[in-house]
């Protein structure tokens, strides 16, 4: 919303600011110089992205424009879960974790936290950093290495999508200047046609200029940054779930390793430490 909002701010300020200048907002309303450029910037963004980031970065600009990012109340739901999956541990023994792991859809734990478990992402981070503690085949140094490899290479893929928008932020101030000299070149030859003539096809042709670089700083790359800020509200989640899982298979009671978890959060979604804490202890014991 808070996008929608932006860029309608970001055009009005320009229409408006041109329009008191005494401006009229029908001579920048030159089909070609759209086609030339929008037409470009997407022939530049194809040119450059594999199919599948295409629908990444098309998934990721949709979650801007909705919001995107985890919320204080869904961190509390992560940290109870995963204080009651260590429970389970702790009290029924490591093997225990088994059923819930193994058959996640089916367990009791994670059935009362529909927002996660709705997250593949998030589910499969957690689960792939709980079998190696039920199989007990790595050391938990090891667990924290392997997770931490598998973190990076899950931030390297979500920044793909960023980096393509900001190539085609990049590429259309000059995308404009080709615009701008193709109008040029229109309006070298129509000289005989008259000043008139002449006049409104330089119009067009500065208007191509105008609309590459307005584009490009009002709304690419401000979108940009914004699904890269996203980005790394996703990835705050699965270090989250790392410090907590990390913390739990080195030998930690699970309050403690959830307590290690929430202090890796920013302050403004972070629970309040004692509030979380009466909550955790107010959960029903695991069976």
């Amino acid at each position: 919303m808070l996008i929608i909002i932006g860029s309608l701010i970001v055009f009005a300020s320009t229409l408006g600011g041109f329009m008191i200048a005494g401006g009229n907002p029908v001579v920048l309303l030159h089909v070609s110089e759209f086609v030339v450029i929008l037409g470009v910037a997407l022939g530049v963004l194809i040119i450059a992205s594999p199919g599948h980031i295409m629908k990444e970065i098309i998934h990721k600009v949709m979650g801007a424009l909705k919001g995107g990012g985890a919320s204080k109340s869904d961190y509390e739901d992560i940290l109870k879960l995963l204080y009651e999956i260590f429970m389970v541990g702790r009290r029924n023994g490591l093997i225990a974790l088994e059923e819930h792991v193994m058959s996640p859809n089916d367990s009791a734990i994670f059935q009362r936290y529909p927002n996660f478990t709705a997250d593949h992402e998030r589910m499969q981070f957690l689960i792939n950093g709980l079998k190696p503690i039920i199989d007990g085949k790595i050391k938990p140094d090891q667990l924290e290495e392997l997770m931490f490899g598998e973190l990076e290479a899950r931030g390297e893929e979500k920044d793909h999508p960023v980096h393509l928008l900001q190539l085609v932020g990049d590429s259309l101030p000059g995308i404009g200047i080709v615009a701008a000299v193709l109008g040029i070149i229109n309006t070298m030859s129509a000289i005989a046609d008259g000043p008139e003539v002449v006049g409104e096809r330089v119009a067009a042709a500065l208007t191509g200029t105008l609309l590459g670089i307005f584009v490009a700083y009002g709304f690419v790359n401000p979108l940009a940054n914004r699904v890269k800020l996203n980005n790394g509200s996703e990835m705050q989640v699965l270090n989250c779930i790392l410090a907590a899982v990390a913390a739990f298979a080195k030998g930690l009671a699970p309050l403690t390793a959830v307590e290690i978890a929430r202090r890796t959060l920013d302050s403004s979604v972070q629970p309040d430490g004692d509030e979380l804490e009466e909550t955790l202890k107010s959960l029903p014991s695991p069976k």
